[in-house]
């Protein structure tokens, strides 16, 4: 009796091993990067402007959208909380409406969005592309050329257990009010360990928009690491970043970045909003990683400091840690009249937008 038991623990350890060996080999085997300088369909919203003017002001946004999922009351199991999927799909919905919503209080002419899923379990499958678009057509923001970068395609994870992450895709959508010439996915440099199953295949989305001159307006909408075993990963997307800004300059051109940098862009967050943090993920960002020519635009209002980012291990409460990983990064073509935070209150995503007012000189 004792044998049949002892025989019978043996095979279910067994079967275990090979369903975990098979799972993993499905993960290696499944694993791919999306190829590097692959271009993305450009589209358009009624009749967008042919170009942008110099001398003019123009208004851009960011925001990362948390995939629809991050309402204030949401934490996340990657960091420390307890959720893997959104509450809901009318969940999703809410917040990305109320996110547009918020957004277009600002009446940004340039918008972009990060973590914008297309096809995800933690999403419920919706296409959140197409809810940003029908949103913002409710909204009567017509004429725009946009274009959608796929910024992560990965198999299903098996965790956490209790509600599998799952498999998802996610991007980078941009939206202006002039017509996308050219749109072009650049893949960062990421982790080659374990991790690289866990963190996003990091990318930004380069775009080329005509102006009124013989110089062309570059925009990057970038979304940087979070979760790097290597510190060196994330140096070096932003060294990456910062030469193809730089050569576009060296052609006479106007380049902007914008997006969710995933670094301390007031290098010590804490200063301004009195929170700090045991473990804290937010290095500051590495400005002289930077060409001479670029700048880092820290959108941030001296008077009443907002942050752009909240950590997400728990609902967010007044004790809840807060950042500013959001950020911009401009040529010196390219004068900066304004940038701060949109106080959401996280309302509908564990980031608050930012935007810039600027003008092409």
């Amino acid at each position: 009796m004792v044998k049949k038991i002892l025989k019978t623990i043996l095979a279910i350890i067994i079967a275990l091993l090979l369903i975990v060996a098979i799972y993993f080999a499905y993960l290696m085997l499944s694993y791919h990067r999306i190829d590097d300088n692959t271009k993305t369909d450009i589209e358009e919203i009624g009749s967008p402007i042919s170009e942008l003017e110099l001398g003019k002001q123009y208004r851009i946004s960011s925001a990362n959208l948390g995939f629809g999922a991050y309402s204030d009351d949401y934490s996340f199991f990657m960091d420390g909380g307890t959720e893997s999927w959104a509450f809901s799909k009318d969940a999703v919905k809410e917040n990305l409406d109320g996110s547009i919503d918020s957004i277009l209080t600002v009446n940004p002419d340039i918008m972009m969005f990060q973590e914008v899923d297309v096809d995800a379990t933690r999403s419920y499958h919706t296409n959140q592309k197409a809810m940003i678009i029908d949103a913002l057509k409710a909204n009567d923001k017509s004429d725009l050329s946009y274009t959608f970068a796929l910024n992560y395609d990965s198999g299903f994870l098996m965790y956490p257990l209790y509600k599998p992450h799952g498999k998802t895709k996610a991007g980078l959508l941009t939206m202006s009010p002039a017509v996308m010439q050219d749109s072009t996915r650049r893949s960062l440099p990421i982790e080659t360990g374990l991790s690289k199953f866990i963190d996003l295949d990091r990318c930004y989305d380069k775009i080329v928009i005509n102006t009124n001159s013989d110089k062309k307006l570059i925009i990057y909408n970038a979304h940087l690491s979070a979760y790097t075993t290597n510190p060196a990963t994330a140096d070096n997307q932003v060294k990456m970043l910062s030469k193809d800004m730089a050569d576009e300059y060296a052609k006479g051109n106007y380049v902007i970045a914008g997006g969710d940098m995933n670094k301390d862009v007031l290098h010590d967050s804490s200063a301004y909003f009195g929170k700090t943090c045991d473990e804290n993920w937010a290095s500051p960002f590495p400005e002289d990683y930077l060409d001479s020519n670029l700048t880092l635009v820290k959108p941030l209002d001296e008077s009443n400091p907002i942050p752009s980012c909240r950590n997400a291990n728990e609902p967010y409460g007044e004790n809840t840690f807060v950042v500013t990983i959001d950020g911009f990064i401009v040529s010196n073509n390219v004068e900066v009249k304004y940038a701060n935070v949109l106080d959401t209150g996280f309302k509908h995503s564990d980031h608050n937008p930012i935007y810039m007012d600027f003008i092409l000189k």
